[in-house]
């Protein structure tokens, strides 16, 4: 389905938990806030249904995020049930990879497609300041467990601050080897706790790696595969992408809405807009009806965010992993 500007929406962020193993100080509070109660978390039937629904209007590419959707019991069930929705292609994964390890073997047989692995820092002290927690050994056996599959499309995901400054060639070094591995840096996005964090920008990054391993080489970009940029250097097996939301905005391509664990159908990152899917399913709706809210908020979705303007911050207000990341 095309939303009003003629873009094909086609890519579903699905949350399955706000909670997370992590504390990252971009994401969520020290204490980890109150926390979704599990009756208000949709159950996979109601995931399964909805997903069933926005296929028919599109989707056909589904990541799991969370909070650590790794935290969700028996994920590998759900992924499973998503591969076997009719126009769903692919399947994917957003974790910071401390449980990766011991669950991934079952999500491989289930029909997993991709792994984006959200890592900060190669420091171990540096990453506990960054999540607040000790656990950088476990989330590189998860990246290591990953890259052992060649089937499997593995990203390293990283949040370039000024705290972890002095890692971002160390983090993109990965990238050299085999087997394959693209390292993407993500624009620190100002929602939530991340309003506080001032955000180093693709510029930069750019003039780091370049000092490190000499000019970067321009990637062709594949058809379906996200907003990212991606470069390389000599010498590289994979490739360094940056995500820049706020610097170099790519409202006009976005083909992706978000569902919330709760059930929010969320058409934009920036805005409070949503619809409550959970009510309208637990009430009773028919799945006419369900389609045809959800080609509304589709068909609404906004020309684009305005990060760029600091007077219009906040209009989200929730932390990201209430959102879903």
């Amino acid at each position: 389905m095309t939303d009003r500007l003629s873009r094909e929406i086609s890519y579903l962020r699905l949350s399955v938990t706000d909670r997370c193993n992590l504390r990252c100080t971009y994401c969520m509070p020290a204490e980890g806030g109150p926390g979704l109660a599990r009756k208000d978390i949709l159950s996979y039937e109601e995931l399964l249904r909805l997903a069933y629904l926005l296929a028919g209007v599109g989707v056909r590419r589904v990541r799991l995020t969370g909070g650590e959707p790794l935290l969700r019991k028996d994920l590998d069930r759900l992924v499973a049930g998503l591969k076997a929705v009719p126009g769903i292609e692919w399947v994917g994964l957003t974790t910071n990879g401390v449980l990766l390890k011991e669950q991934l073997p079952a999500l491989l047989c289930a029909g997993l497609d991709g792994v984006n692995l959200s890592l900060d820092t190669l420091d171990r002290e540096q990453y506990r300041q960054i999540t607040r927690r000790d656990s950088l050994a476990e989330a590189l056996e998860g990246l290591e467990a990953a890259r052992s599959y060649s089937m499997l499309r593995v990203k390293l995901n990283c949040v370039p601050t000024a705290l972890n400054r002095d890692q971002w060639v160390s983090l993109a070094a990965l990238a050299q080897g085999t087997p394959v591995l693209d390292v993407r840096f993500i624009e620190l996005m100002p929602i939530g706790l991340g309003i506080g964090i001032p955000r180093c920008e693709e510029a930069e990054i750019l003039e780091a790696l370049e000092g490190a391993f000499g000019p970067a080489r321009s990637c062709p970009r594949e058809p379906g595969t996200g907003p990212a940029r991606y470069v390389t250097f000599a010498g590289f097996a994979g490739r360094v992408g940056f995500i820049s939301a706020v610097s170099h905005p790519f409202c006009h391509g976005c083909n992706r809405i978000r569902l919330t664990a709760r059930g929010g159908l969320k058409p934009c990152l920036q805005y409070g807009l949503e619809t409550d899917l959970a009510a309208l399913l637990r009430g009773g709706a028919s799945d006419e009806e369900l389609s045809a809210q959800i080609g509304r908020i589709i068909w609404e979705k906004p020309a684009g965010h305005h990060f760029q303007c600091a007077s219009a911050l906040g209009d989200e207000s929730r932390a990201m992993n209430q959102i879903g990341g």
